[in-house]
């Protein structure tokens, strides 16, 4: 199953570097849980925890070296860097990372109680991946009803969309929405709309103003919001300082218990 994981990963790697340099978001995690649920569906109840989060340990790696790099090569273009020298540091970072990272590891697993409930370094995420893992043993009938059929709609209808925006002219696809872009507020939340929109507003009128300086600065300005989420973190921080609340409380329950 490892092997299997080694064999699929590359392709997930392309889908989340490609991902990466339209959003800026490194969406790895989610490509571990797909290989999660599925190498431990296949093993199921004989083994299929550890298959599962072995691979999901694989498949989290290998694609989150390709976001990097991903990012390491918009750097590069930003800065009019050597695009070998970018491949041929992350090459070498990567060598470094195979010794220096099992050995971290090892230095914490054997200085702290990593895990416990009553340690510094609780790691919280390794029960919820575990949990994922044995929900995942139980296959496709333990999901909510409808799921299957909602996400194979989903996957068909992003595959016609893309290919919609392959084959129509530039001056209609423009208009078509990327549906790796779509699905990221699914993921992450709303907010992230209101951050795309606010910047998307000011590149239409910056470009009406000044065009070039918009081609040469917007990648760099953007980056910069993205990276700080500068348009909400200071309001948010300031509302926090002077305890203020939101006026409204939103719940969503089940109907019994509301």
């Amino acid at each position: 199953m490892v092997l299997v994981s080694y064999i699929l990963a590359p392709t997930l790697a392309f889908c989340n570097s490609y991902g990466t340099g339209l959003t800026d978001w490194n969406l790895s995690s989610t490509y571990g849980k797909i290989g999660l649920f599925i190498i431990a569906s296949l093993v199921g109840s004989d083994g299929g925890v550890m298959a599962g989060l072995a691979a999901c340990g694989v498949m989290m790696s290998i694609v989150s070296t390709a976001a990097d790099l991903m990012q390491d090569f918009k750097i590069g273009y930003l800065t009019l860097s050597s695009a070998k020298s970018m491949f041929v540091s992350q090459l070498m970072g990567t060598a470094m990372g195979c010794v220096i990272a099992p050995l971290t590891f090892w230095l914490f697993w054997t200085a702290f109680e990593v895990g416990s409930p009553d340690s510094p370094y609780k790691a919280p995420y390794a029960v919820i991946y575990r949990e994922m893992a044995i929900l995942g043993i139980e296959g496709f009938l333990e999901l909510p009803k409808h799921c299957l059929a909602l996400y194979c709609g989903f996957f068909v209808g992003a595959l016609l969309v893309n290919l919609l925006r392959d084959v129509t002219p530039k001056k209609i696809s423009q208009f078509i929405p990327i549906p790796m872009v779509m699905a990221v507020p699914f993921y992450i939340g709303a907010y992230f709309t209101i951050d795309m929109f606010v910047g998307t507003v000011i590149l239409f009128i910056w470009e009406r103003i000044n065009r070039k300086d918009a081609e040469d600065y917007a990648g760099a300005i953007a980056s910069g919001l993205i990276c700080g989420d500068g348009i909400w973190t200071i309001p948010s921080a300031i509302l926090l300082i002077f305890r203020i609340n939101p006026p409204i409380c939103m719940y969503f329950g089940p109907s019994a218990s509301s």
